[in-house]
């Protein structure tokens, strides 16, 4: 039987080796990583007539024999790739017992118009179970007139009962299982509500931000609190910088300073060498005018290179002199 195309990068993978494998990972979006670590999760050996048929495609010459796979191998490569808090959700998404594990595979506009025609409740319920980058296009997807509302409700969330488990499978149609007994489950939250506006772009955020100020202004704030933006990297010390910008290329960080404040501005260049700022100015001055929504997504690129630093403990993300939770 011919292997298919998930099979085969399955494969190369594990010749490639953890560390490889690590940094194509890190290159993927999490459906593509979701579907590869499932195959990868269902092979123990590979036997050599399948390693010569993928080395044949990609134009390599290998002689070594049988290897074996299967669980350790993908747990090692993406705690190598992402770090452990987000190889342990990667890898929760891609188990078979995972809850709606389906939906989270699904394309986020398709998803939102599945949804749109749902209460706002359910539709704040079925976000909470979704990674926070998922969560943000399926809201930014929504009607204009959902969105603040939505949001309100997921950091309104704190426990969803066995009942409402139930009553979501009816509407979703699929199997959540294995999702404990009578205590129900903990999920959503004003932090959950901050992650994924997180995700969005800035002028989303804010007017989401704004509706939801104008009818709980208290709400409002402590999601505030709860997110991290560019602007706050100018808490960062030192180190923390020179960590970051290791991670971030030149030409992003050129776009990304175009708005930044003059502060942050300063305490990037501090942290690098003077010719790397003499690099860093021009570079800044050859590209002349940028368009708002590059810089935006620049600097949404850099924070979350900031918050993948953090979630592997490299170091801690600070709004103001508090330490918040990413």
């Amino acid at each position: 039987m011919a292997l298919s195309g998930y099979e085969k990068a399955a494969i190369f993978l594990s010749i490639v080796g953890e560390e490889a494998a690590a940094q194509i990972l890190k290159n993927l979006d999490v459906k593509q990583i979701g579907k590869l670590t499932k195959h990868i999760r269902q092979i123990k050996t590979i036997d050599k007539v399948k390693i010569d048929e993928v080395l044949k495609e990609v134009n390599e010459v290998i002689s070594r024999g049988n290897m074996l796979l299967g669980e350790d191998f993908i747990k090692k490569a993406l705690l190598k790739g992402f770090g452990k808090d987000q190889a342990e959700k990667i890898l929760d998404m891609a188990s078979e017992v995972s809850p709606i594990d389906s939906l989270r595979w699904t394309d986020p506009r398709v998803l939102a118009n599945f949804l749109i025609t749902e209460h706002p409740q359910t539709i704040a319920l079925i976000m909470c179970f979704l990674e926070p980058s998922q969560a943000a296009e399926v809201l930014v997807s929504l009607p204009e007139k959902l969105r603040a509302d939505v949001t309100m409700r997921i950091a309104s969330i704190e426990r969803i009962s066995e009942s409402t488990i139930r009553e979501l499978e009816e509407v979703l149609n699929v199997h959540l299982v294995k999702l404990g007994k009578g205590e129900g489950m903990k999920i959503g939250g004003i932090k959950t509500a901050a992650e994924i506006l997180n995700q969005c772009d800035r002028n989303n955020e804010e007017a989401i931000l704004k509706k939801i100020e104008e009818q709980n202004e208290t709400l409002a704030e402590s999601i505030r609190q709860n997110m991290f933006l560019f602007d706050d990297l100018v808490n960062l010390d030192d180190r923390s910088i020179q960590l970051l910008l290791k991670e971030v290329t030149t030409d992003e960080l050129s776009i990304a300073l175009k708005t930044a404040p003059e502060a942050l501005k300063e305490k990037i260049f501090k942290n690098m060498s003077q010719r790397a700022v003499q690099l860093l100015k021009e570079e800044m001055e050859l590209k002349g005018p940028v368009r708002v929504s590059e810089v935006q997504k620049a600097q949404q690129n850099i924070v979350k290179i900031a918050r993948k630093l953090e979630a592997e403990g490299k170091l801690v993300l600070t709004k103001g002199e508090e330490k918040i939770a990413v």
